[in-house]
């Protein structure tokens, strides 16, 4: 390999910027040099500027910035062989023979073919005397990996492409502004989204923000129904209290014969037939545009690393490769079958062929409409009602969680659709031990989808020896069946010392599962917590308006984030913001660390360097405080720069879910709901914690509980994100291989 080549095409995705910061700084780091593309392939075939080197600081202030820096746009020309061939002449004449292509199923076809004609490519222009007759020698093949860059998460191999998250944040944003004016003046809205001919972002849109119909290409209804179906139902909704109804349409919906299904036919639809005063929006480019996610920094910054690793162990013979993300893993695949695979989901819409879609979107896209249709209804269905008479409650435990409501909201519909009385403890163990619980009905909950904090309350508290009689007492009076406790450590500590008394108790002989529900991620059995996604964007976002800050005056800050002893936020929110040090309790700090990280500041503001961060996670060390690192760094700083801190706090804690909290917690509210009413029903008495491991909604027996945490530290002895710290760490540094 000589030199890598690097561009954007097709449509801009926010997180390309991070893609692109990660694979060149990482290039740098191993002494390759890395060129940016611009324009695409439009620039590919154009050459001259358009293909420059790219320096450790010209990627630098990046990450917070939406689009490309190196530019996108359509090129006919490449499409043609003539166009590939001046291609292929531009790469030579740089010494180009690798590719790191982000983009859509599009841009990778195209690489893909340039990659398999690179042999032909070069005869020809060695024929015409265009590059020298050695080039064959020097440049005998063209190694290429690609990397999914699309708002519309609708290609093959990967669970999220780069820019999804984002343009799903955007849509979530957009749907909870609308529908609080909707509310006030019992309209409808007709919301248009994004998606080409993927549903993905419509119907996820729909989950996250409790909307009322959903029409998605996917799943198309029948052409004759479809208009009398929706108005039944959203008429229902109205008369079971709703004030507003949000119907969400896919740019790309149809109906079972192929015919589009608009916006505009969906309004006038519901004002012919209900009266509804009806709006449309129609979001178009809003959701593509802007800073990306936490999510999508990462996932960019995660692609883009193994991308440089991935083009130095692959042969020449090996097929292109394409890099994605699946069970939360960076995983390779071959570029070809992804994007064959892809293709076919194209094809097969064109045919109308719905059930080879849903067969190629997945097990899990099937799922995930099935709870959706459940949620939207104005009631539980009564013909699914099976009148077992199951009483289940539904508790919150430990601080406060976005997406807690999320998760009370869809327990209680899921489980009232499935005959079940639905109880809500309030408080906490509190509330259990003074037997403060009430039913909660289909309408108790409606609204919660988008709303920060706990509506039935929480608390830090776990029982003490005196208090588990008057739990059991609660549990026989109020005729509790079951118990799903939702929260973190408090919940999951108290339920097992409800596990460690069953036989004292023949009471707490009930199906109990721990929901983890924490900004901190720091529950055993679980990979992801509910809340944390949420607290990591607000993390980002608070760093991002300091960064301005700083900038602006020479400054260095340290920002202290949440997590008790795990160093999950401040790790990502490092990750996800740049910032040049990140400490955390699992690593420690040391003097030396202190005295390095001086010398560091000191050099580099010698240099020219304008801004200073540093993220430190709230419990990282017991000594080593936050201020006392403002105090050394601003007493070894002298006049070179200024040193302020920032302790974020509570506003980690507070603010609406983001997308992946809300999706998640409907996951996983589903699943319990459904384990525990399996327990009941075989007999079966098991208190267990639910989590996502690898990408699978798992379950956990109680017994593991103390196998699997670290009790002194109360964080999972093993700790995934730890493998990230060697990628921050070479991203962090000033420049190639300073800090070896």
């Amino acid at each position: 390999m000589n030199k890598i080549g690097i561009l954007t095409s097709g449509g801009d995705a926010p997180g390309m910027n991070a893609a692109l910061r990660s694979a060149v700084r990482v290039a740098l780091d191993l002494g390759i040099e890395i060129y940016g593309i611009r324009e695409g392939y439009r620039g590919m075939v154009r050459g001259g500027e358009m293909i420059q080197p790219l320096t450790w600081e010209s990627v630098g202030g990046i990450l917070q910035r939406g689009g490309t820096i190196i530019g996108t746009a359509r090129c006919d020309e490449f499409r043609t062989r003539q166009g590939r061939v001046k291609a292929a002449k531009n790469l030579v004449e740089y010494g180009i023979d690798s590719l790191i292509i982000i983009g859509g199923d599009g841009s990778l076809t195209g690489a893909s073919v340039f990659r398999a004609e690179w042999s032909s490519l070069l005869e020809e222009l060695i024929a015409s005397k265009e590059i020298p007759s050695d080039s064959a020698e020097t440049h005998p093949h063209l190694l290429l990996v690609g990397l999914p860059g699309s708002i519309d998460n609708d290609m093959y191999g990967t669970d999220m492409t780069i820019g999804a998250d984002t343009a799903l944040r955007r849509i979530t944003d957009a749907v909870d502004i609308i529908t609080s004016t909707a509310s006030s003046h019992q309209r409808s809205f007709v919301v248009e989204v994004m998606g080409r001919k993927c549903g993905y972002l419509a119907m996820m849109g729909a989950l996250a923000s409790g909307a009322d119909w959903l029409f998605i290409p996917e799943i198309p209804p029948h052409p004759d129904t479809w208009r009398d179906e929706m108005c039944a139902a959203l008429k229902a909704g109205r008369e079971a209290g709703r004030r507003d109804s949000i119907v969400i349409v896919a740019e790309g919906a149809l109906d079972q014969k192929g015919n589009p299904i608009t916006c505009q036919e969906v309004k006038e639809t519901l004002e012919d037939k209900l009266g509804e005063d009806t709006r449309v929006t129609v979001l178009g480019h809003y959701q593509r545009g802007g800073s990306p996610t936490a999510f999508d920094r990462n996932l960019g910054t995660l692609l883009g690393h193994a991308a440089v690793k991935t083009l130095l162990k692959v042969r020449p013979e090996d097929p292109p490769q394409f890099i994605g993300m699946r069970g939360n893993r960076v995983v390779s695949s071959s570029l070809l079958e992804c994007v064959e695979l892809t293709r076919q989901i194209a094809a097969s819409a064109e045919q109308n062929r719905f059930d080879k879609i849903l067969e190629l979107r997945g097990p899990g896209f099937k799922l995930t409409y099935d709870i959706l249709q459940t949620l939207l209804q104005s009631g539980p269905k009564t013909s699914q009602r099976k009148g077992n008479g199951y009483r289940i409650a539904v508790m919150h435990s430990g601080a406060p969680a976005p997406g807690m409501n999320t998760v009370l909201r869809t327990a209680v519909r899921w489980g009232a659709n499935r005959g079940l009385t639905m109880l809500g403890v309030q408080n906490g163990f509190p509330g259990l031990i003074q037997g403060d619980i009430r039913e909660l009905t289909w309408m108790d909950v409606g609204g919660l989808a988008s709303l920060g904090g706990a509506e039935i309350g929480t608390n830090r508290y776990v029982p003490s020896n005196g208090d588990y009689y008057s739990i059991a007492r609660s549990i026989e009076e109020h005729k509790i069946d079951a118990l799903l406790v939702v929260g973190g450590e408090a919940g999951y500590d108290g339920v097992f010392e409800i596990f460690s008394r069953q036989k004292e108790f023949p009471n707490f002989q009930i199906p109990i599962v721990c929901l983890p529900a924490t900004i901190d991620n720091d529950r055993p059995g679980s990979e992801l917590s509910i809340g944390s996604d949420t607290a990591l964007n607000s993390i980002v976002w608070a760093v991002d308006q300091i960064k301005q800050s700083a900038v602006a005056s020479r400054r260095c800050f340290v920002v202290e984030t949440m997590g008790r002893h795990c160093g999950y936020l401040a790790l990502m929110g490092g990750l996800a913001t740049g910032a040049e040090r990140v400490y955390i309790h699992e690593e420690g700090i040391t003097l030396k660390d202190l005295q390095d990280d001086v010398d560091h500041l000191v050099t580099g503001f010698r240099e020219g360097k304008r801004l200073g961060l540093m993220i430190r996670n709230e419990s990282a060390h017991p000594v080593y405080t936050t201020d006392f690192m403002v105090r050394l760094f601003e007493v070894e700083g002298k006049d070179l720069f200024d040193v302020r801190q920032a302790i974020l706090g509570h506003l980690q804690q507070g603010g609406n879910p983001s997308p992946f909290d809300r999706i998640q917690g409907t996951r996983l509210a589903v699943q319990s709901i459904d384990f525990l009413v399996d327990k009941l029903e075989s007999g079966d008495y098991q208190h267990a914690f639910i989590g996502l491991e690898g990408g699978k909604i798992r379950f956990t027996g109680m017994e593991d509980y103390t196998r699997l945490e670290d009790r002194d530290y109360g964080r999972p002895k093993q700790q995934w994100w730890m493998d990230l710290r060697p990628i921050a760490h070479i991203l962090a540094q000033p420049g190639p291989g300073k800090w070896k």
